[in-house]
């Protein structure tokens, strides 16, 4: 229930901060914001589909956390190494600090806790 619900926060916190960046200062930079709309997007679809569950949504799930762990890890990266190119925090930039590193490590839970729970025996 913990992984849900911060991917519910995780939601919320991304799609109000990228819709604000996004209407107010697009052009100062586009492509930071528009990577934080990005993730906007993979944060509601998880979420989505932890409350839909059954196996086809965990199986979704599954694959948009290894994805979203990719996104994290390869924004993060670029963050550090080209900072001009990200004139104001991400999301994921510098691998989620202004976000306490949530998005960084909220993949890889969610990774562990989906792979755990497809080894659970379904109730008969």
């Amino acid at each position: 229930m913990l992984v849900v619900w911060l991917y519910g926060v995780m939601s919320v916190g991304a799609v109000s901060r990228s819709a604000y960046q996004i209407a107010t200062e697009f052009d100062r930079a586009p492509l930071p914001y528009t990577l934080s709309a990005l993730a906007a997007v993979v944060y509601v679809f998880i979420t989505y589909t932890l409350v839909r569950g059954g196996e086809t949504a965990r199986k979704a799930a599954l694959v948009c956390c290894a994805a979203e762990l990719v996104g994290v890890l390869a924004v993060g990266t670029w963050s550090l190494l080209d900072p001009g190119a990200f004139p104001d925090s991400t999301v994921w930039s510098r691998y989620g600090y202004g976000y306490v590193f949530i998005p960084v490590l909220l993949p890889v839970t969610g990774i562990l806790w989906l792979r755990k729970a497809a080894t659970r025996p379904s109730p008969a």
